[in-house]
C-alpha cells in the first residue's frame, strides 16, 4: 500500500469513527424519547376509563361520552404510532453503527466551485442538527450516479429535471463493526474486489440484502418508474429475484407518500421461498409486502367442498408417470390446452351462451326438505332481463332468495319442531333472552305475558340460528352449481368439432371422470375461478398498485390473462428465465409474455445475462445443458469442477460421506437435491441415521440452515453453499433437461452428481472437459 492509500485509508476510518459517535449520540436521544413515550402509551391504556367521561343518561350525555372516548382512543393511536417510528429508528441506527456506508461519490455539478462528498449506505443520516446528510439513501436519486457512472462526466435525474456534472471519485468499502475491512477505487461497474468478497461468502437461510453490489443492469430495474410493464429476462444467478425486492424498497421510498407496502404484491414460487427471501426489506427499514402463491390464491377463491390439486402434485405426477401409461399422455396435453388463451376464449363463449339458456343450481334445504328447488332459482334467474349481466342478476337472485328465507323464518317461528329444541337450550340462552327482554323494556312490575314474551324470543333465537347456514350459503352464492358448469362445458366440449386438437375427446372424458369425484387438476385451478368470476362478479382490486410475478416462466397465458383481469390497474413486473420453465403449459418461449401482454411504449424488457451466483466452473458446466448456453456470461470466481461419481457402493454413505467433505470446508449450506418428493423421502430416511439434516416439503415453511434434502422442483430460487445430485441418472427425457439445468445451478461453490448407472442422457454432448467423471 502507498503513502497515498494509506493516508486516505486513514483519513475514512477518522471519518467512520466520527459517525459512528453521530449515531451513537443519536440513538442515545432516541431511547430517552423511546423510554417515555413508552411509559405515556402504559398511562394511557392503564388509566383509559378513568381519563374518559362516561354518561348515557341523556342523548347530550352520550355525545359527550362518545367525544370523550374517541379523544382518548386518538391520543393512544398517536403515542403508539410514535412509538414504532422511533422504535424503527433505533432499528435502522443499529444497523447503520455496524456498517454506516458502503460507496462514496465526490460530485461537482456544473457551475459549482467544488466537489460535494455524497456517502452511500442502506439509510440516509443526517447531523445533529439535521442540517446536513452525513449518509444518502442508497435509493435517493443523487445515489443512482454510483450505479450508472465511472468517473468522469455524470448525470441524474431529480423531480425539477436533470442535474449534470464531473464525477471526481468513485470508492467503495467493506466496513464491518465499524471497521473498513477494505476499500477500493472502481469505475462503472461495482469492482470485482467487492463482488468477490460478497459472492464468496456463504449462502444464508434467508437472502440478504446487497445494495452495495447492484450492478448498472439491476439498477435498470430497480429505478424504473415509467413502464407499466417490466419483463426481466435473467440467467440463473443473474440477481433478478434480488433486483426486484430492491426495486419494491425503492418503490416504497420514492412514492412513499401514496404507496405503502400493503399496495404491493409478490406472486412467489413456493411458501418456502416467501421465507428465504423475508428479511431482504425490513433490513433495508421498509415493512413487507404481500406474499402469496399463485396456488393459495387460487385456493382461497374455490374454498372447501372442491378437492384441488396443486402445481407441486401436478409435477410429481409428470416425473413419476410413463410415457406409455394409459392417459399419461393424454393428461400432458390437456395441461398445455387448458393453459392456452384458446381454452379462455372457449370459456367466454361458453358463458355467452349461459347468458341465455343452460345456468346449474343447487337445491336449498331445510330441515331435510326442499326449501326452494333449483328450478324456481333457475325460472326467476331468466325472467329477468337478458340485458343485465349475469353477475348482477346474481345479485337480483341472492337478494329474491333472502326475501324468501325471511318470509320462511317468520312462518317457522309458530312449528312444533320449534318448541321441542326449546326444551333443548342451554342455560345461556335463556339468559341471553331474559336480557334482551330487558333491554327492549318489555319487563315490568306488573307484566303478565313476560312468559309469553320470552318463549316468542326463544322462537326467534331458534329459528334463526337453523336458518344462519343458509344465509351464509345464500350471501356467498352458494346455490349456484360451478362445479357442475364446469363439467357441462366439458360434455359440450365433446361436441365442439372446431376444436382442432387430436385428444379433445380423451381430455373432456378424464376431466369429466375427475370432475366426478369432486375433485379439480391443477391444470383446471385457474379455469374453474375464471368461470367462477365470470358467473358471480369479481370486483377487481384496486387497492394493489403493483404486482411481482417470480418465476413467471412457470405461468400460462391463460394464467396471465387471469391476473391482469383481477389487476387491471396495477403495474406489473414479471421475473423469469425460460430456461427453467420446469412446469408443463408454462409460456415456453422469450416472446410468450409480450405477445400475451401487448408490448408497447409502457412495456419495458430487461435482459441479464451475466451470472453471479455459482463459480465459473459450474456456469460453464450448466450453460452446455442447454440451448443458448453460449450467451450466459460467467463472473469470473474461480473454483472446483463439478463432479460425477458412479455409486459402486451404498448410495447414503457417499452422500453422507461427501457431506461431511463439504461440512470441513466450511460450507454451511448443503442440499441433497432429489428429483421427486418420493426420492427425497427415501434419501433422508437413509440418511438421517448417519448425519443431521432436514427433509422439505412441498409445505415446508422455512428454510432451516444446514443439510437440507428437497425435490428439484422445490429448489427453485434459492442457492446453496454445496449441491449434491442424489442421482443424475434418473434425469432421462428430453422434457427434463430444463429441471435438470435448474437444479445444477443452484450451487454456488461446489456440485457434485452421484449416478446409480451412467451419466444423464441429458449430458452427452457435454464435453468432458467441463466436469470431472470418476
Amino acid at each position: 500500500m502507498s503513502d497515498v492509500q494509506r493516508n486516505n485509508w486513514k483519513d475514512e476510518q477518522n471519518r467512520v469513527n466520527f459517525i459512528l459517535k453521530q449515531i451513537k449520540s443519536k440513538v442515545d436521544k432516541l431511547q430517552k424519547s423511546s423510554g417515555k413515550i413508552r411509559t405515556d402509551v402504559l398511562d394511557i391504556r392503564k388509566l383509559f376509563w378513568e381519563d374518559v367521561t362516561v354518561n348515557f343518561d341523556e342523548p347530550d350525555d352520550k355525545i359527550e361520552s362518545a367525544a370523550s372516548i374517541k379523544q382518548q382512543a386518538e391520543l393512544l393511536s398517536e403515542r403508539e404510532r410514535t412509538y414504532r417510528q422511533v422504535d424503527q429508528q433505533l432499528n435502522t441506527l443499529s444497523r447503520l453503527y455496524s456498517s454506516p456506508y458502503f460507496g462514496r461519490i465526490d460530485f461537482k455539478e456544473n457551475g459549482e466551485a467544488k466537489a460535494d462528498q455524497i456517502y452511500l449506505g442502506i439509510s440516509s443520516f443526517m447531523d445533529e442538527d439535521d442540517q446536513d446528510f452525513l449518509i444518502y439513501d442508497w435509493r435517493a436519486p443523487i445515489s443512482s450516479l454510483y450505479y450508472d457512472f465511472s468517473p468522469g462526466s455524470a448525470q441524474y435525474k431529480t423531480l425539477d429535471g436533470l442535474i449534470e456534472g464531473e464525477m471526481e471519485l468513485k470508492r467503495q468499502f467493506i466496513i464491518r463493526t465499524g471497521e473498513i475491512k477494505a476499500m477500493f477505487e472502481t469505475g462503472v461497474t461495482i469492482g470485482d474486489e467487492m463482488l468477490q468478497e460478497v459472492l464468496g461468502n456463504n449462502a444464508n437461510t434467508q437472502m440478504k440484502s446487497i445494495v452495495a453490489t447492484i450492478q448498472q443492469e439491476q439498477n435498470k430495474i430497480i429505478r424504473n418508474e415509467k413502464s407499466r410493464l417490466l419483463i426481466v429476462q435473467g440467467v440463473a444467478g443473474s440477481g433478478k429475484t434480488s433486483a426486484a425486492l430492491q426495486r419494491v424498497a425503492y418503490l416504497l421510498y420514492r412514492y412513499r407518500d401514496t404507496i405503502k407496502s400493503e399496495n404491493i404484491m409478490l406472486f412467489s414460487p413456493n411458501p418456502l421461498f416467501n421465507s428465504y427471501v423475508a428479511t431482504v426489506l425490513p433490513e433495508l427499514g421498509e415493512e413487507n409486502m404481500q406474499q402469496v402463491t399463485f396456488m393459495e390464491y387460487l385456493h382461497h377463491r374455490i374454498g372447501k367442498g372442491v378437492v384441488v390439486e396443486d402445481a407441486f402434485d401436478q409435477m410429481e405426477y409428470l416425473l413419476n408417470g410413463e410415457i406409455n401409461q394409459e392417459g399419461y399422455h393424454t393428461r400432458v396435453e390437456g395441461i398445455r390446452f387448458k393453459g392456452s388463451l384458446t381454452f379462455k376464449n372457449i370459456i367466454d363463449q361458453f358463458v355467452v351462451e349461459l347468458s341465455k339458456r343452460g345456468l346449474l343450481f343447487k337445491d336449498l334445504h331445510f330441515r331435510g326438505e326442499v326449501f326452494i328447488s333449483k328450478e324456481d332459482i333457475y325460472d326467476h334467474f331468466y325472467s329477468l332481463d337478458k340485458d343485465i349481466s349475469i353477475p348482477n342478476r346474481m345479485e337480483h337472485v341472492k337478494e329474491w332468495l333472502l326475501r324468501e328465507l325471511k318470509r320462511k323464518v317468520r312462518k317457522e317461528r309458530v312449528e312444533s319442531w320449534v318448541e321441542e329444541e326449546i326444551q333443548f337450550l342451554d342455560k345461556e340462552d335463556y339468559l341471553e333472552a331474559f336480557k334482551k327482554l330487558q333491554e327492549k323494556s318489555r319487563y315490568t312490575d306488573n307484566s303478565f305475558d313476560d312468559f309469553a314474551q320470552e318463549q316468542k324470543l326463544l322462537a326467534e333465537m331458534v329459528v334463526k340460528e337453523k336458518f344462519k347456514p343458509l344465509f351464509k350459503r345464500v350471501k356467498r352464492l352458494k346455490f349456484i352449481d360451478t362445479l357442475g358448469l364446469y363439467h357441462m362445458l366439458f360434455e359440450k366440449g365433446i361436441n365442439h368439432q372446431e376444436i382442432l386438437l387430436d385428444q379433445w375427446e380423451q381430455i373432456c372424458n378424464q376431466t369429466i371422470n375427475q370432475l366426478t369425484n369432486h375433485s379439480l387438476s391443477y391444470e383446471d385451478a385457474t379455469s374453474y375461478v375464471y368461470l367462477m368470476d365470470l358467473i358471480e362478479g369479481r370486483k377487481s382490486n384496486t387497492g394493489i398498485r403493483h404486482i411481482f410475478v417470480d418465476e413467471a416462466q412457470d405461468y400460462t397465458p391463460f394464467q396471465f390473462a387471469y391476473l391482469q383481469k383481477l389487476f387491471p390497474y396495477s403495474k406489473m413486473t414479471l421475473l423469469g428465465d425460460f430456461n427453467q420453465a420446469i412446469f408443463s403449459g408454462a409460456t415456453g418461449s422469450e416472446n410468450a409474455l409480450t405477445d400475451l401482454l401487448e408490448e408497447g411504449e409502457d412495456t419495458e424488457r430487461i435482459v441479464l445475462s451475466k451470472t453471479y451466483r455459482s463459480t465459473k466452473e459450474i456456469v460453464e458446466f450448466t450453460s452446455s445443458l442447454i440451448d443458448g448456453g453460449e450467451w450466459i456470461e460467467p463472473f469470473n470466481r474461480k473454483g472446483t469442477k463439478p463432479a460425477v461419481k458412479k455409486a459402486v457402493q451404498p448410495l447414503n454413505h457417499l452422500i453422507a460421506s461427501k457431506i461431511r467433505e463439504f461440512q470441513d470446508k466450511g460450507h454451511r449450506t448443503i442440499a441433497v437435491i432429489c428429483r421427486t418428493a418420493n426420492d427425497s423421502k427415501k434419501v433422508y430416511t437413509d440418511l438421517k441415521k448417519e448425519v443431521s439434516l432436514h427433509l422439505i416439503e412441498k409445505g415446508t415453511l422455512s428454510y432451516e440452515k444446514g443439510i437440507l434434502v428437497i425435490p428439484s422442483y422445490l429448489a427453485k430460487g434459492i442457492e446453496f453453499d454445496a449441491v449434491i445430485i442424489s442421482d443424475i441418472s434418473l434425469y432421462s427425457n428430453e422434457s427434463e433437461r430444463k429441471l435438470f439445468y435448474t437444479v445444477c445451478t443452484r450451487a454456488m461453490h461446489e456440485l457434485y452428481m452421484f449416478t446409480t448407472g451412467d451419466i444423464s442422457p441429458l449430458m452427452r454432448t457435454t464435453s468432458r472437459e467441463l466436469f470431472y467423471y470418476d
